[in-house]
């Protein structure tokens, strides 16, 4: 995972992500990745999974 912090507490989910942090170009080039789980996974301790991406359009 690129910039993604998940952590449960009981039954909620929290995502921590800085929105300052920049991790180039998407593969198409159009936008700018902020924070990628890069594909699905398992959230902590739990059966569910998560796919998440954070991108901003290219400057």
């Amino acid at each position: 995972m690129k910039n993604v912090e998940l952590t449960v507490e009981g039954t909620m989910l929290t995502i921590k992500v800085d929105l300052s942090k920049d991790f180039g170009p998407s593969s198409s080039g159009k936008t700018t990745i902020i924070a990628s789980t890069e594909g699905n996974v398992s959230i902590p301790d739990r059966e569910e999974k998560i796919g998440l991406n954070i991108y901003k359009k290219k400057a």
